[in-house]
């Protein structure tokens, strides 16, 4: 019985490392982080953006497994949700832009002027839309 658990554990180790890897490789390809460390022009803080992406993965998939109870209140909440934000329309707008979609669209509509607008009104509806999502849909 207990060769049974320690297969389970070292396969679910192998598994799980497979999957973190693909999604820190799939991370690194489209290029959120050099993107937003170019953005930012903070190249020499490169170690850092190294750091936090290694620690947020780790402690996230501790969190996940886990699943402790830390009582850090409303503003916790808050930090994390703003974090999740920002890195999900990172990654939307990386992925965007590899398959070169907004240019596209915006020739195909004949838009010259307005691009940044644009592009914000996308990212407050896209804010908009996941707050009504988690301020409806998340008591059930």
């Amino acid at each position: 019985m207990w060769m049974r658990q320690i297969f389970l554990g070292f396969l679910g180790l192998a598994c799980g490392s497979a999957v973190s890897a693909g999604v820190f490789s799939f991370i690194i390809s489209v290029g959120i982080v050099p993107r937003i460390i170019g953005k930012s022009r903070t190249a020499l803080d490169i170690m850092a953006y190294e750091n936090a992406v290694l620690l947020g993965g780790t402690f996230g998939n501790m969190i996940s497994i886990f699943s402790p109870n830390l009582p850090l209140g409303i503003w916790a909440v808050v930090l994390f949700g703003l974090s999740a934000g920002v890195f999900t329309g990172c990654l939307a707008v990386a992925l965007a832009e590899i398959l070169n979609t907004f240019p596209i669209m915006f020739r195909r509509f004949g838009i010259k002027v307005g691009l940044g607008w644009i592009m914000f009104f996308m990212a407050l509806g896209k804010t908009a839309g996941a707050l009504y999502f988690y301020a409806n849909h998340m008591q059930k």
